[in-house]
């Protein structure tokens, strides 16, 4: 029976184990899609900032081309009659303009392009006069179309995290002469570049960036140990019931094992107890006569003892065999404990143990078979006499404990050996000489009839001890 113990205790939980791995699976799943979505809400959000600059800038631009050729093309013009900005006065009047216009405005930096590919002006007047300085996106520009690209400085992991050192954005637009009332665009004067430092615009967003991975990497972590939680407690439940279903499989086979193994000591035992019932009977009149004759034979006394512990024997076999069904009523345990003491008191005497009794003033009666309660008290006392053999002392403790009576019996004998302590409750297991191994057997019947629980174990401070719990009697 035991090789199919593995097989059973696995199989209720391979369900609720594919739960669990479909939980921690789909868990993982969650936190890589969170990740995902926060990358691509971070792409959105550069991509925002990216759009948001590029008009931004356009506006600027627009507005620095108006502002240049109303303050500064048509003065000039009508002034000198045309325009030299290598002349420093002009240059002032245009640096004046550009500045004045840009004040307070996020711009880094503004240069502005002849129609010959050569720098006219700049904020930063060591590039002026530089030639062919604009590239694809001046010659673009020419064309009255309007550029806007990014440029990034740093190293591989800094551009690859998104958190490079430098960011600038980088726009061309024509710069044009205006037509009042007109739709229909200038001509092209120039080309006008715009550079817009936001590099703290993007460490902005790297610090939201990771403000939201640790965010869902809190969320993931706190739904993970609460999921955790949960596959745990399942898996206690889960494996509780699954000892619970193999104690009861193992119960009903023990059960089946000595409900034939009964049935035959039953019948053997009734067999052997009518003849044995003579030779007790033989034995004892053949005492008298021999008493008569000869007072110092021993031999129908030993006839007589033997006979008496025989028919113990079989009386014991019979009860763990056809256990009775209790006759339940209403009563107290304090009369039966005070009885089985009386009627051991001349052993207790004899052997020099002595009994101590700590009972609660009140405790609450229970449903209880008083005969077959006397017998499972009259056992375990009779053990903890024998294991005690002389000179010790039994501890018997009763009170209430959550709804249940307990009632405890401590003695000061040597206790429980390991190497048996898990085969106590097997039928016919017996360490003694003259024991029969149903003694136990009998008494865990009677508990469990009376819907208790008894337990043996080994006391802290030596000794066995042994704890039964009975519910309570409660009216309804």
């Amino acid at each position: 029976m035991n090789h199919r113990h593995p097989s059973k205790f696995q199989e209720p939980s391979k369900p609720f184990r594919l739960v669990k791995y479909f939980t921690m699976t789909s868990l993982i799943v969650i936190f890589a899609g969170a990740i995902i979505l926060s990358g691509l809400n971070i792409h959105w959000a550069r991509q925002m900032q990216l759009k948001k600059s590029e008009d931004y800038a356009l506006l600027l631009i627009e507005n620095l081309n108006h502002q240049i050729f109303l303050q500064f093309i048509i003065p000039t013009v009508l002034k000198h009659g045309t325009i030299h900005l290598r002349e420093n006065d002009q240059f002032e009047l245009m640096d004046k303009v550009v500045r004045s216009t840009l004040h307070s405005f996020n711009v880094d930096r503004v240069t502005i392009y002849d129609l010959d590919n050569t720098i006219s002006y700049s904020l930063d007047r060591k590039v002026v006069g530089k030639q062919n300085a604009g590239g694809t996106y001046y010659q673009n520009a020419l064309k009255g179309l309007r550029r806007t690209h990014l440029e990034q400085r740093g190293n591989f992991l800094q551009l690859l995290f998104g958190i490079p050192d430098e960011s600038r954005i980088i726009t061309y637009a024509p710069l044009r002469a205006e037509k009042p009332l007109s739709r229909v665009p200038g001509p092209v004067l120039g080309v006008v570049e715009l550079v817009q430092d936001i590099s703290s615009e993007y460490q902005a967003i790297f610090r939201v960036q990771i403000r939201v991975i640790l965010t869902s990497t809190a969320v993931m972590l706190f739904l993970f140990l609460i999921l955790l939680l949960v596959v745990r407690r399942g898996e206690d439940i889960i494996e509780k019931r699954a000892m619970e279903r193999l104690r009861l499989e193992e119960q009903l086979a023990r059960a089946k094992h000595l409900s034939s193994l009964g049935e035959m000591t039953a019948s053997i035992s009734h067999e052997i107890r009518n003849p044995l019932g003579i030779i007790k009977s033989s034995a004892e009149l053949l005492q008298k006569k021999i008493h008569q004759l000869d007072p110092d034979n021993p031999m129908p006394g030993i006839i007589v003892e033997e006979a008496s512990r025989l028919n113990g024997i079989i009386t014991d076999f019979l009860n763990f065999a056809r256990p009775h069904q209790p006759d339940l009523r209403q009563g107290r345990i304090q009369p039966i404990i005070e009885k089985t003491l009386r009627h051991l008191q001349s052993e207790f005497d004899a052997r020099r143990i002595i009994i101590h009794k700590q009972f609660e003033p009140i405790v609450g009666d229970v449903l209880i078979d008083s005969d077959m309660l006397y017998q499972a008290l009259l056992n375990l006392l009779i053990n903890a006499m024998q294991a005690i053999e002389k000179d010790g002392c039994v501890d018997i403790v009763l009170s209430e404990h959550h709804s249940q009576v307990k009632l405890t019996l401590h003695d000061s004998g040597p206790g429980i050996d390991d190497s048996i302590r898990d085969k106590i409750w097997d039928p016919f297991f017996t360490h003694k000489e003259k024991g029969t191994g149903l003694g136990l057997g009998i008494v865990k019947q009677i508990i469990e009839a009376h819907d208790g629980l008894i337990t043996i174990t080994n006391a802290g401070q030596g000794g066995a001890l042994v704890e039964i719990l009975l519910p309570l009697y409660r009216e309804t």
